[in-house]
């Protein structure tokens, strides 16, 4: 049986305002991104450094993590020397890079980095995480490009709206959410699995070569490491603070701490960087100098040089150093290797998630 003309034109009516509900709807305005929970070992210091304008969430991080390893982040294409974060910041290395960007060695490895509140960089002269995206995607010897353009080109894509979206609740992608995503990935890399963290918790213990060389390692008439490396009672291996080590004693760096202080004694100074996860950290020192965890120990043991920048907590300088015994050099380097974290080294949570 045949409708009526008007049941078929009501319908005909109801479909078309249906339609144009749909197309009028506005963006949705509410989004709940999941709260992502920092590890937090027990031992590590209580205090971070996660701003309150940048939360991390869930689906920040994996934001941040795709962004870390994707070239799109130089906002082009093509057969370029094209970069992204993990051009030069490998897992397997400690998210650190063997050659040098000028006159220094890559930035410190990004590890526990969510507990550094001194500045970044060798010379403490960025601030925050967040300004350290800038530097990097900006820098001509790093990613080398526009910011302008990276947000012009992400926009584009088929995927980045919307995760931005996730993320911080608008598809409009600015720069300042790159910053905090890639931010909001750099501080959840945290490693706290080594053998030495399994120790430290009661869970397995050191060879007495090991042993020894933590002895050596937390004395001042053994190596004395501890003063510039023990920060968060070693939970950080660094004191996140900077020092003459006495590798010179000329200075010609024009990026050295003094750099950013303006004071004639931080000549020659570096931020000391963490010691976990040294053994796959090389090249070493501010300029990659040394090729081996030997040559560091062997320069600590009788090549320190005297100046008048030298920190005062360099006790040994007039030995020429903390002067080891082979021995004594092997038990350290056992116990430097006990602060490699395999877990995190190959943590899938932190690989490339474009593979």
């Amino acid at each position: 049986m045949k409708a009526p003309n008007n049941t078929i034109r009501f319908c005909i009516l109801t479909a078309a305002v249906s339609l144009i509900i749909a197309a009028c709807k506005p963006e949705q305005t509410h989004y709940t991104p999941t709260p992502y929970e920092l590890e937090q070992p027990s031992y590590f210091p209580s205090r971070n450094n996660i701003p309150t304008d940048n939360p991390m969430t869930e689906e920040g991080v994996e934001l941040g993590r795709k962004l870390f390893y994707d070239s799109r982040l130089s906002g082009r294409d093509g057969t370029d020397d094209i970069r992204c974060c993990a051009s030069c910041h490998h897992q397997e290395n400690n998210f650190e890079f063997g050659a040098p960007t000028n006159t220094h060695h890559a930035m410190l490895p990004l590890v526990n980095l969510a507990w550094n509140r001194t500045g970044l960089g060798w010379n403490g002269g960025v601030a925050t995480l967040e300004d350290m995206v800038l530097a990097a995607v900006t820098s001509p010897v790093e990613i080398n490009a526009d910011t302008n353009q990276v947000v012009k080109y992400l926009q584009k894509t088929d995927d980045y709206p919307e995760l931005f979206w996730k993320a911080f609740g608008s598809r409009d992608i600015t720069f300042i959410n790159i910053e905090r995503a890639i931010a909001q990935f750099v501080r959840s890399l945290v490693s706290a699995n080594s053998k030495f963290d399994r120790y430290l918790l009661g869970e397995e213990q050191l060879t007495k070569e090991e042993l020894a060389g933590y002895e050596l390692f937390c004395t001042e008439e053994g190596a004395d490491c501890f003063h510039c490396h023990g920060g968060g009672g070693l939970a950080l291996m660094t004191t996140n603070l900077f020092y003459n080590n006495g590798l010179d004693d000329e200075f010609n760096d024009p990026e050295d701490r003094a750099y950013i202080t303006g004071s004639h004694w931080d000549r020659g100074a570096y931020k000391a960087p963490t010691l976990r996860n040294i053994a796959v950290s090389a090249p070493y020192m501010h300029d990659g100098r040394f090729t081996t965890l030997d040559e560091v120990i062997n320069f600590y043991s009788e090549g320190v040089k005297d100046s008048e920048n030298i920190n005062p907590l360099m006790h040994h300088v007039m030995d020429g150093g903390v002067q080891l015994t082979d021995i004594e050099k092997a038990q350290l380097k056992a116990f430097l290797n006990t602060l490699t974290d395999e877990a995190f080294l190959n943590n899938p949570n932190y690989s490339n998630p474009n593979h």
